[in-house]
């Protein structure tokens, strides 16, 4: 399992654990620590109120002051995340609904969206709810995925030479008779120290037919990161407004307004230049925060597995979230995907995989320094 979280990291790896600004090997962490949860640590839990209850969750703290969830009965989704207390993501009404009272007509998916800091949408399905005449299927908001309980659960907190390391994994299958027969293979990890995490997703066409393939990872952040003085900071060669609403905001859609009463959302398709290795930057940040102390969150994410970007801007009172959304689709729907020959198929045996990198910007130095990077990395 520990050679395969290596791999995941892709050479972003350091030799010795680095906790509270120094560096410690395992031998000189342990002189200090009974257990090492006390700094960090992965943590199964149960949610046991309202319609939340029987969800299993996934507990992380990396020791740097970043924290998350993880619901392994939501597609192993994120759901809040915290630094140093202070909250990421944007949570709606609605909360972590267990799975049973999913409605997969229409727009029923909107009654268990808890918001979180990632939602995935999928796996065939993702965007407008419509009817797909050519499978005879009706097709609600944005996919099943993320209200399937995932199987084969594992998780675990442990060291690999002088890293410590925290993961999860799960496999979550979305499947019928006389239908698709997908799985994703998730893994989620990060390590102590960090203040970002990585998702790595595996998804295979285990059935004899070809299957539709959309993905959208719709990431939602919220306040204080989101406030009428943020900003998103990225390298753009293109964007077009989805409709006649988002052209009302096309000159500002990189900046954000106070909650507004009755407030229309507006959706923008974003082009972002890549940096040398093919990796796409986008940041959401917050100069003014905390006495112009600054914070923010950034994605990170090869081009060529994601390659269409949506911002969700939804600037209304309580539904204030703007949502940073990398996919190999936009939110459209599979039939208006398929009529516009955009359509991702999975073969019968192939599989695609995912990456994406989720990281905290914890002022505005690192904010400095993230901008640095786009100017000077090629992009």
């Amino acid at each position: 399992m520990l050679k395969t979280h290596r791999t995941i990291l892709n050479g972003k790896g350091c030799t010795v654990a680095t906790y509270l600004g120094r560096h410690y090997s395992k031998r000189e962490l342990a002189r200090y620590v009974g257990d090492m949860s006390q700094i960090a640590g992965v943590r199964p839990v149960e949610l046991s109120n309202g319609n939340e209850r029987g969800v299993r969750a996934l507990e992380f703290r990396t020791g740097s002051g970043f924290a998350f969830s993880v619901l392994a009965d939501r597609g192993m989704d994120v759901f809040d995340a915290t630094f140093n207390g202070l909250p990421l993501a944007w949570l709606s009404p609605a909360g972590a609904v267990a799975p049973a009272f999913y409605d997969r007509h229409d727009i029923g998916w909107l009654w268990s969206y808890g918001g979180g800091l990632v939602v995935t949408c999928g796996l065939t399905q993702a965007g407008a709810a419509d009817i797909d005449e050519e499978m005879d299927e009706e097709l609600g908001l944005h996919g099943r995925v993320s209200n399937i309980p995932a199987r084969n659960v594992c998780f675990g907190a442990e060291w690999e030479d002088d890293e410590y390391l925290l993961w999860a994994t799960g496999e979550i299958r979305e499947a019928r008779l006389f239908g698709p027969n997908l799985v994703m293979r998730r893994s989620l990890y990060t390590r102590l120290g960090e203040s970002r995490l990585w998702i790595k997703d595996v998804i295979e066409n285990e059935g004899f037919e070809p299957a539709p393939l959309m993905v959208l990872y719709h990431c939602n952040i919220g306040f204080p990161i989101v406030s009428e003085h943020s900003e998103l900071i990225a390298v753009v060669n293109a964007m077009e407004p989805r409709d006649e609403e988002a052209e009302k905001g096309a000159d500002y859609f990189q900046q954000f307004e106070a909650p507004t009463t009755d407030y229309a959302e507006q959706c923008f398709y974003i082009d972002h230049d890549v940096d040398e290795k093919g990796m796409v930057n986008v940041g959401l940040v917050n100069r003014v925060f905390n006495n112009n102390q600054g914070l923010g969150i950034y994605l990170c994410y090869p081009k060529e597995e994601l390659p269409l970007y949506t911002e969700w801007k939804m600037m209304g009172e309580q539904a204030y979230v703007v949502g940073m959304e990398p996919g190999n689709c936009h939110p459209e729907g599979r039939r208006s995907a398929r009529e516009r020959g955009a359509l991702r198929v999975l073969e019968p045996g192939q599989s695609q995989t995912f990456h994406l990198e989720i990281g905290v910007l914890p002022g505005n130095q690192e904010i400095r320094s993230f901008e640095a990077r786009l100017r000077g990395n090629g992009v």
